[in-house]
């Protein structure tokens, strides 16, 4: 006859496997709840982003024909959405970080407003200057301009895959370890690098020198978030002061 185990008979062992059952459940529901926060998140995001470049470029250019605003709508949107789809498969939890844009500490609040602004005015001055006809640059301009941005892009990618606690806000993360490898042996910031390559190339690709002055704002912004960022990781890095004695530059090679 066979002799079931006592355990199954007095019912602890199915208790058990219940118990096992009901946290691997609530893992997955966990789990699959981020999921579904991030790709509405990104998608809430990206087509935010569409209609607010797109507004800001067309209705001051008063046209649909303007083909440098088509031109740089098409290399800012078309890789973001093929980087998303892919961060999303293989580092949704990098994607969340990217997606996070609440800044606790009000310096950095400081720098996002003036970033805002600064885009604001660039874009609707390009779109004003094809209507006007001001100071438009030679097609070859943008077109060349698109190249760099694109270059700019693939050092972004780059960025990001070598450093998976890249976050869009200030601060130091859980095991949070320094990056001293790749780009980042380069340069400290290699992500500020290609933004700066990306944002001064856009004004280019829209054929507006006007927007392209605007932009240089960009460089005391950048140069603004950096000192504090460089504070809160000294002070919450481990490595990081020893880091930034052996990497000298910030974020241009022998320039910066």
């Amino acid at each position: 006859m066979l002799k079931l185990p006592e355990q199954l008979l007095d019912g602890s062992l199915t208790a058990s496997v219940f118990r096992l059952l009901e946290k691997e459940m609530q893992h997955f529901v966990r789990e699959a709840t981020h999921g579904c926060k991030t790709v509405c998140t990104g998608h809430r995001e990206f087509l935010g982003g569409v209609l607010m470049v797109g507004m800001l470029l067309f209705l001051p250019a008063g046209t649909f024909r303007y083909w440098q605003g088509w031109l740089l709508m098409g290399i800012l949107f078309i890789p973001m959405f093929i980087a998303g789809l892919i961060m999303m498969k293989k580092s949704p939890d990098l994607l969340r970080k990217r997606l996070d844009v609440k800044e606790k500490q009000s310096e950095q609040k400081a720098v996002i407003g003036l970033s805002a602004l600064m885009f604001l005015a660039a874009f609707v001055v390009a779109g004003l200057n094809f209507r006007f006809g001001w100071a438009m640059l030679p097609a070859w301009v943008s077109w060349a301009a698109a190249a760099v941005f694109l270059l700019a892009y693939a050092l972004y990618a780059e960025v990001l895959r070598e450093n998976v606690w890249l976050s869009r806000t200030v601060e130091v993360q859980e095991n949070q370890k320094v990056i001293d490898t790749g780009l980042y042996g380069v340069v400290r910031h290699p992500m500020y690098m290609t933004t700066l390559l990306l944002f001064l190339s856009m004004p280019m690709v829209m054929g507006s020198p006007l927007s392209f002055v605007i932009m240089l704002f960009y460089l005391p912004i950048i140069a603004k978030r950096i000192r504090n960022e460089e504070k809160v990781l000294e002070s919450g890095l481990e490595g990081y002061a020893e880091y930034k004695k052996r990497i000298k530059y910030k974020v241009i090679p022998y320039v910066w």
